[in-house]
C-alpha cells in the first residue's frame, strides 16, 4: 500500500469517521497502538478523556470514554456525513430509528448518536472539520460493513435517512447486488450492507494490515481474542478480533480488488 491520501471522507450520506467508546483510553492505547501502528494525539474531552489515532500524519479514528455511572458496551461506532444533523435526526425518528444523543454542537460541527430500527448503532456528523480522509496505509480503516439479517430492509432505512437516491453519482453511489448493498464514495467502494444470521445487527469496522495472521497472533499477545479466525475473501484475508476490553473489529490485508 502506498500511503497515498485519498479525499473521500465527509461526503454526505457516506461513512466519514469511526470512534471507539472504551472503558479506559490507556488500555485501548496499549492495545491498538502496537497492533495497528497508531500514534496518538489528545482530542476534545467534553465528556471524558479522548484520543485521536494517527496514521501517516492523518487522523483516522477516535477513542473516548464516558465519565459517570453509565458505561455502555465497548464498541466501535461508524459516523455518516450529513448536510444537516437536525434534519437527519428528524428523519431517523420518522423512519423508525432511535435517537440516543444529540444533535450536539461542537466548535467544528454537530453530532448525533442513533440506532436503526433493527438495533445497529451509528453516528451522524455535520461539518468538514473533525472528519479525516481515507489513507491507503496499514492501520487505517478501509471498509465499513453493516451485518444484518435483512440488509435490503436496512438499506431502505438508511436510504430514507440519508437520501441515498438522487445524489450526485460522481460523489456517492448505491449498488444493489446479490445478498448485499454496496456504497461507493467518489469512485471508491467504502461500505456495504450484507446478510449475516445469528449475530446482532451492527456496523463492523475493518482496519488494513499487511499480515492478517500475524495481526491475529499479536492481538492475543496484547490481551485480545480472535473471534473469527483468519480466512480468505474475494477482497483480501480477514479476521474478526476482540480488543482487550471486548470491543469487536476486523482486520484485512487487502488484495487490491
Amino acid at each position: 500500500m502506498s500511503g497515498q491520501t485519498v479525499e473521500v471522507r465527509c461526503v454526505p450520506a457516506a461513512p466519514c469517521w469511526v470512534s471507539l467508546m472504551a472503558r479506559d483510553t490507556q488500555t485501548a492505547r496499549e492495545f491498538y497502538g502496537p497492533l495497528l501502528g497508531w500514534e496518538f494525539e489528545p482530542g476534545a474531552d467534553r465528556w471524558g478523556p479522548h484520543l485521536r489515532a494517527v496514521v501517516d500524519g492523518v487522523e483516522v479514528a477516535g477513542i473516548g470514554t464516558l465519565e459517570g455511572d453509565w458505561q455502555p458496551p465497548v464498541a466501535w461506532t461508524t459516523y455518516f456525513g450529513t448536510e444537516s444533523a437536525d434534519t437527519t435526526a428528524d428523519r431517523i425518528r420518522e423512519s423508525g430509528g432511535t435517537l440516543a444523543v444529540g444533535p450536539l454542537a461542537f466548535e467544528t460541527g454537530r453530532l448525533a448518536l442513533a440506532a436503526d430500527p433493527y438495533g445497529a448503532a451509528f453516528g451522524v456528523w455535520e461539518g468538514e472539520l473533525g472528519c479525516a480522509t481515507w489513507v491507503d496505509s496499514p492501520g487505517a480503516p478501509v471498509w465499513i460493513e453493516l451485518r444484518a439479517s435483512d440488509p435490503f430492509a436496512s438499506a431502505l432505512f438508511y436510504g430514507e435517512v440519508f437520501e441515498w437516491d438522487g445524489r450526485d453519482p460522481a460523489r456517492f453511489e448505491v449498488r444493489y447486488e446479490h445478498e448485499r448493498v454496496a456504497l461507493r464514495s467518489e469512485g471508491r467502494s467504502v461500505a456495504a450492507l450484507r446478510r449475516a444470521e445469528d449475530i446482532a445487527p451492527h456496523w463492523e469496522v475493518f482496519f488494513s494490515v499487511t499480515d492478517t495472521d500475524r495481526a491475529a497472533v499479536r492481538a492475543v499477545e496484547l490481551g485480545g481474542e480472535v473471534a473469527e479466525a483468519p480466512a480468505d475473501s474475494p477482497y483480501g484475508r480477514t479476521a474478526r478480533l476482540r480488543d482487550a476490553e471486548g470491543g469487536h473489529f476486523s482486520v484485512i490485508a487487502p488484495n487490491g480488488r
